[in-house]
Order: structure tokens, then sequence, then C-alpha cells
């Protein structure tokens, strides 16, 4: 049987550092991406992909308040199936038509996909998720008296914005995912981390406002899909150790031992590596063959072994 990969990108690489989410410039992103995309469906894998959607879904909030006099306001749950859909819309597109360019019939289809969390996560009292765009302190800093935002320094690299990212616990749709998969159809699901819900008393699902993390979601939708591999693409083409310092050195594999110490060290801060790292050993300890991290422009050669880091079990 061939094996399936859920591969997971975030939302910068949709909407790069910079831009200002331009349909055309969003377009042009995933063109790019989907030419890699191919290269591993020609190799026989089954594909799932999954994004992030932190840059368009803070800009959603924005038309939000602009626009809030004028037409109704929507929650932020409803925002993110938003992104969702158009995200999906322009994978959906890009990756069927390189995908016939190549001479290669394969369906892609976007999935509207809900994820259950708990309401009484912590994360509701402790927002962390940066969203939207990046600002200088004084902005952000007006921005946060004037609309009561909370506001963080993201990585050295600006200040953003920051909303609940509960931890996800169930793909609602991932029967629905696995049928699709296994017909051979190449799905995009869980995008911008899914749709929050809370499963109500009476059975129902309702919505929360919240952000899901991408790279949790991603472990989770790989692990409930029986998914072999879980690739969490990155900027960088592996994983590094004493990152930025004289003594950087990169690593090809770790396992899921040496990735918990390393965590525990600091090696992989929370605001850059560290949710990677702990969704691949999330994923690898929930039954996954091998987690692995590194860049879209090496995709193949990661798959294959000879780029990223793969998080194994031993």
């Amino acid at each position: 049987m061939p094996q399936t990969v859920v591969v997971a990108f975030g939302g910068n690489a949709i909407t790069r550092p910079g831009q200002k989410g331009t349909f055309e410039e969003q377009k042009t992103n995933v063109q790019e991406t989907c030419r890699q995309l191919v290269e591993l469906v020609r190799q026989g894998y089954r594909l799932i992909l999954t994004h992030g959607n932190g840059p368009q879904v803070g800009n959603l909030l924005i038309k939000n308040e602009l626009a809030r006099d004028v037409v109704p306001a929507m929650p932020l749950d409803v925002l993110v199936a938003n992104t969702q859909a158009s995200i999906g819309y322009i994978i959906q597109q890009c990756l069927s038509f390189e995908l016939a360019r190549q001479g290669l019939k394969v369906p892609v289809v976007s999935l509207v996909t809900q994820v259950v969390v708990d309401p009484g996560d912590p994360a509701f009292y402790n927002p962390t998720k940066p969203i939207g765009p990046f600002y200088s302190e004084e902005e952000a800093k007006r921005l946060a008296k004037e609309k009561g935002y909370k506001v963080v320094e993201d990585s050295n690299r600006g200040w953003r914005r920051v909303v609940p990212s509960p931890q996800p616990l169930e793909i609602v749709e991932k029967e629905a995912i696995k049928a699709l998969v296994e017909a051979g159809v190449i799905v995009i699901a869980a995008g911008g981390g899914g749709i929050p819900v809370a499963l109500r008393p009476d059975g129902s699902l309702e919505g929360v406002e919240a952000v899901i993390d991408k790279d949790r979601a991603a472990r989770l939708l790989a692990n409930e899909v029986g998914a072999e591999i879980l690739f969490l693409l990155t900027e960088v083409d592996q994983v590094y150790l004493d990152y930025g310092r004289p003594t950087q050195r990169p690593v090809r594999r770790l396992t899921v031992a040496e990735a918990k110490k390393y965590l525990q060290e600091g090696q992989f801060p929370p605001g850059s590596m560290g949710p990677k790292i702990e969704a691949a050993i999330s994923f690898v300890e929930g039954g996954g063959e091998r987690a692995i991290i590194g860049s879209l422009a090496r995709a193949a050669e990661a798959i294959a072994g000879t780029s990223g880091t793969a998080i194994v079990a031993a």
C-alpha cells in the first residue's frame, strides 16, 4: 500500500513577510509550493495537505473591525472557516493545474474541517497564538490600549496580536478524510488548525473563538487518519542545535528521547522550532512511523532521507 504523508505548511508560506496578502501574491506563492508537492505524488505517496492561516485570519479580523458599522462582524471561528475555504480554493486550483500539466490525473478536494477543543482549556485565559500583520512596538501598544488587543513580540520579527490557541482533541471529519484518501484523492484539510468547536451536552457542536496551532492540528490529523509520515515544513533545510550561535550544527536524525531532552534544555524555543518538535514527538508516540522537519524546496529529498531532520521512535 502507498504511504500517506500529511504535509503542513505555515500561513507565512502563503502570505510572506512584507507582502500585502493580495490574491495574486498568495496564488504565486502557492504555485511554487504545488510544484514541489507534485514530485511526491509522482513518487506514489498519498497526500493530505494542511496549512496555517495566521496572516490571513488576522487580516480578516482587521476587516471585521473596519467594516463593523456597515456589515455585521463575524466571530473568530467563522473567520477560520473563511480562510479554510479561500486558501483551500487557491491550493486546490493551483495543485490541480500543476498535476494536469505534468500528466497526472489525481483529484484534489478542500474539506471544511472542524476540530474539537475543550472550552475549559487554560489557553482561553492566556492567549499565545500570533495572528495578523507585524507592528512596531509603539503601534502594537497603541492598539492594545485602544482596542484591547493582547500583543507580544514575535521571535524578534516585530509585534503581533495574540489570541487563544487551545489543544486540539479530535478531528470531526476524520472518517471522511480517510475515505477520500483511500479513494485516491489529495485532501486539503484542517486548514488554519481547523475550525475550533466545543462539544455541547446534547451532542451538537458549537464554534469557539480561537485559532488552533497548525502543527498541533497536523499532528492530530496525521495520527487520526493513520498516516505513516508527518512532514512539517520550515524555512530551513533541517533542525539545528545551538541555532544562530557559533556552535550551530545540523541534526539529520533525532530519537523521541533525544528530541525531548533537547526540548527540555531549551534548544527549541516556543516561538520557533518548539511547536514543530512537540508535534513530531507526539506523532511518533501516537504510532506514526516518522516525522520530518525540513524545507519545501527539498521536500522529495527529505522524504527520501537525504535532507531535513527525521524524528523516530528509537
